[in-house]
């Protein structure tokens, strides 16, 4: 049997020949390597000729890839001899009614990662907290936002209930105010008290003279005088800070000989004639 004739047997039940076949494959990688070429093209592009944001251009790229890999496998069912343009009207048609019925979610979620993309509430490398959920942004895709929790744990969150939620930004602004809440007992010098938690933020490497850092006094407790110090620090010093200075609190007062109370109850008995 010829190389002409093998070519031209077709698959049982469909005309699909192996001549098609061996052209597909061959259509569908070339494509694939185009389409690689050119959606790292089109990146280069966006970040040289724009001044759009990181996380801007990442979902430009991806929207772009997505649109090269559907329009390769149309060109790959027409090199196979299937009707592309009845099969477009056909998906068409059946993406209606499931757009109708059942992928409202899935509009929604495209609809509001243009709008996460457009606004910018939060961008890439931003810790932020969204739904209850803490962590860091590592992007936002057509369909979802993926953010990196502290613990290392990956989590998943679909850009409706990123775009419908309050977002807390904490690493937008350059500067950050820390409170850190300590107890002092009721009979404690109080300004003794303030004044070596004053002194104590003074002297941080982490903390910014000004705003001047500041003790008040937050709460009456049923055991304790609650104080706050609160001192502003660079965004990238506020966990060291923080952690600083509720270790360093301890001390200070101890030194000073100001009682840190722990909660107490008073309890009375009265004897029953």
């Amino acid at each position: 049997m010829e190389i002409a004739e093998i070519l031209n047997v077709t698959v049982p039940l469909s005309d699909i020949t192996l001549e098609s076949v061996v052209l597909a494959v061959l259509v569908a990688i070339i494509g694939w390597i185009m389409v690689k070429v050119l959606t790292a093209v089109f990146t280069k592009m966006l970040s040289r000729a724009s001044k759009l944001p990181g996380l801007v251009v990442e979902f430009l790229v991806r929207f772009f890839s997505v649109l090269l890999y559907v329009i390769l496998a149309l060109i790959v069912l027409a090199t196979l001899g299937f009707d592309v343009s009845s099969m477009v009207l056909g998906l068409s048609a059946v993406i209606g009614l499931i757009l109708g019925f059942g992928l409202q979610d899935t509009v929604t979620n495209l609809a509001a990662g243009v709008w996460l993309a457009a606004f910018r509430p939060i961008d890439k490398d931003e810790f932020v907290e969204v739904n209850g959920i803490s962590g860091t942004v590592t992007s936002v895709g057509i369909m979802a936002t993926e953010l990196l929790k502290p613990d290392n744990t990956y989590i998943t969150i679909p850009n409706s209930l990123v775009w419908g939620s309050p977002v807390i930004n904490s690493t937008r602004m350059e500067t950050r105010r820390t409170d850190v809440k300590v107890g002092v007992a009721y009979d404690s010098d109080f300004g003794t008290a303030i004044r070596v938690a004053t002194d104590l933020m003074a002297a941080h490497e982490g903390v910014l003279p000004s705003p001047e850092p500041v003790v008040v006094v937050t709460e009456l407790a049923d055991s304790s005088v609650n104080l706050a110090l609160r001192a502003w620090t660079k965004t990238a010093d506020f966990w060291g800070v923080q952690w600083d200075l509720n270790r360093d609190v301890v001390r200070a007062f101890k030194d000073a000989g100001i009682e840190i109370p722990f909660p107490q109850v008073d309890v009375h008995l009265n004897r029953v004639q």
